[in-house]
């Protein structure tokens, strides 16, 4: 069977939103290349895996390739991504170069190719991602690993705000938590969460293709077998009480969460939010104060911020 590929150039602060756009057109998976994703290994604090000698990779900007059947005929729904990419910059998105590109690819080639895009990256020092399809030997035994296959979802550690709501999380969990997982994309802020001591872990996401690989995902990871994965649109008509609430999505989308965040956290609660550009952070800190969140930590990767906030409960 015969794909039809379709590649988008573009910033790496919309790589997400990107995504996201092209797995909604009707993409049955995307592959990323971030130049990011090599700073990042530069600055990486806890050592690095990969050998950047040997490492082919970009210089700037970010390429997102979807992959769609070719049943779907690309001149008919490529003017509708190029408008949806074009109104990311309302939201404040810097979309880069922005530029679309079709062509056509083998499936023995697609199954394969954009496995070259992930490799383990240490996270911290006590957690670990590792593509599901690779050998990896932990350096010291209290090192958790988590396996993963991205598959047609998105967020496996390389991305700064996967990698801040990962760390928060770090800090955060202590053991016993319940934790709602709010987008959860491929799963791994849950798996996480488990690996750190959380009790009970249900995550959602609007996404049904995010929501069948999350599953995948607690599967190869025998401690999350037990979280609860779901469709649900944010935390709309989510009545669990829960210590701890994360969300690694754009800013504006934190924003129309508040209210239910601050409805299901507990008095005590902590509420993590992640995928805030630098541009968005004074209006993130705003919407918090006005919704009776506290910042108790603030997190930082390059022009990204990640947020650990707490519930101000009212007199």
């Amino acid at each position: 069977m015969k794909w039809n590929q379709l590649s988008v150039i573009t910033s790496s602060e919309a790589v997400e939103a990107v995504s996201s756009i092209l797995m909604e057109a009707g993409a049955n998976g995307v592959a990323i290349e971030d130049s990011l994703d090599l700073v990042n290994f530069k600055s990486d604090p806890y050592g690095e895996i990969l050998d950047k000698e040997t490492f082919e990779h970009r210089k700037e900007g970010a390429e997102v390739i979807a992959y769609f059947p070719e049943t779907l005929f690309l001149p008919e729904i490529i003017p509708g991504i190029e408008l949806k990419i074009n109104e990311l910059k309302t939201f404040g998105l810097d979309i880069g170069e922005n530029t679309v590109t079709a062509s056509e690819v083998e499936e023995s080639d697609w199954a394969t190719a954009w496995k070259k895009y992930y490799h383990p990256v240490n996270i911290s020092r006590y957690l670990t991602i590792v593509p599901e399809w690779q050998d990896y030997t932990p350096h010291n035994k209290d090192e958790h690993i988590m396996y993963l296959d991205p598959g047609m979802a998105f967020g496996t550690g390389t991305h700064p705000t996967t990698r801040l709501t990962l760390q928060a999380l770090e800090v955060t969990l202590r053991g016993g938590e319940i934790v709602l997982d709010v987008g959860t994309g491929s799963g791994v802020l849950s798996i996480a969460s488990k690996f750190l001591g959380a009790k009970d872990v249900h995550a959602y996401d609007l996404d049904e293709v995010a929501v069948k690989q999350a599953k995948e995902n607690m599967n190869l990871n025998p401690i999350a077998q037990d979280v609860s994965v779901s469709a649900n649109n944010l935390l709309v008509g989510i009545d669990i009480s829960a210590d701890v609430i994360v969300a690694n999505i754009l800013a504006d989308i934190i924003i129309l969460m508040l209210d239910d965040a601050y409805r299901c956290l507990k008095d005590n609660g902590t509420l993590i939010v992640s995928g805030i550009i630098e541009d968005k952070l004074p209006l993130v800190l705003t919407e918090l104060e006005i919704h009776n969140f506290k910042v108790d930590q603030t997190c930082k990767q390059q022009d990204w911020y990640a947020l650990i906030v707490k519930k101000n409960v009212e007199e």
